[in-house]
């Protein structure tokens, strides 16, 4: 699983290893390098998993925006005394952008289901200059919604820092569904609790899972759910099965149907 480190020092452990098979789209918790020098074959569950995670996104979005676990709270706690016309005001969607950073498969899928409520989208493609898309300070300055997409690599560790956080605009609100690694909790944690931004929605962290005690819990105005974005039945049924054929592929010796890296 993705929470489980493939690195040298497993490897070394295992010296008959002959494939590694991920229930996950993404693999940076594999020492691709390490596996290739030892022969072994590396697989992952790719593209099934972009429409739950999409539909995941939007849902945060959503939530987010129209302040709905605020409202919950509201209710149970006794709050909500009658109608009022200012009572836990939101964000409509139709006419705000919204900032895609990472325009794959789910980036992308995640603005098909933005324009479909009337949501203009930009996006910002790969730190290393393939497919750039809007310059990513562009990006920030004008988006009332920044939603992150991007796989966890060296040139996006830490992307959105307090740097990153600066750059937006103080109603803006930030969607994490990619990996927790991606984004810095400490800064997001000081941004919203100075209203530098207006929100987040997490669905991913780091550590995962996060302590009850972790100071960013305590932020206002922030959603963080356990790591959901392929959490439906279809899906996981899809990635277990896709997970297994990789790895009767790798032990008949034969090339993964789902290959990571060049030793498949």
């Amino acid at each position: 699983m993705l929470t489980d480190p493939i690195d040298s020092q497993l490897l070394d452990a295992a010296p008959n290893l002959r494939v590694v098979s991920t229930l996950a789209a993404g693999f940076d918790n594999i020492d691709l390098a390490a596996c290739e020098s030892r022969g072994i074959a590396v697989g992952n569950t790719p593209g099934v998993l972009t429409d739950a995670t999409a539909d995941l996104t939007m849902a945060l979005l959503l939530a987010l925006a129209r302040r709905v676990p605020e409202a919950i709270t509201a209710v149970r706690d006794g709050e909500w005394l009658t109608w009022e016309p200012e009572f836990l005001l939101g964000m409509e969607l139709r006419g705000r952008t919204l900032g895609i950073v990472g325009s794959g498969r789910i980036g992308s899928a995640v603005a098909d289901r933005a324009r479909a409520f009337g949501m203009n989208v930009v996006a910002s493609g790969r730190p290393d200059g393939n497919n750039p898309g809007l310059p990513l300070d562009d990006l920030l300055a004008t988006s009332d919604i920044v939603s992150l997409h991007c796989p966890l690599t060296d040139a996006t560790r830490g992307l959105a820092n307090a740097e990153f956080l600066s750059k937006m605009q103080p109603h803006a609100l930030l969607i994490n569904t990619a990996r927790g690694q991606v984004l810095d909790q400490v800064a997001l944690a000081a941004a919203l609790r100075s209203g530098e931004i207006a929100g987040a929605a997490l669905d991913v962290t780091d550590p995962e899972p996060l302590p009850p005690s972790d100071p960013l819990l305590s932020a206002p105005n922030l959603i963080v759910i356990p790591h959901l974005g392929s959490a439906t039945v279809r899906t996981r049924e899809a990635m277990a099965e896709i997970a297994v054929d990789n790895l009767l592929a790798g032990l008949a010796g034969t090339p993964l149907p789902y290959p990571v890296g060049r030793i498949n």
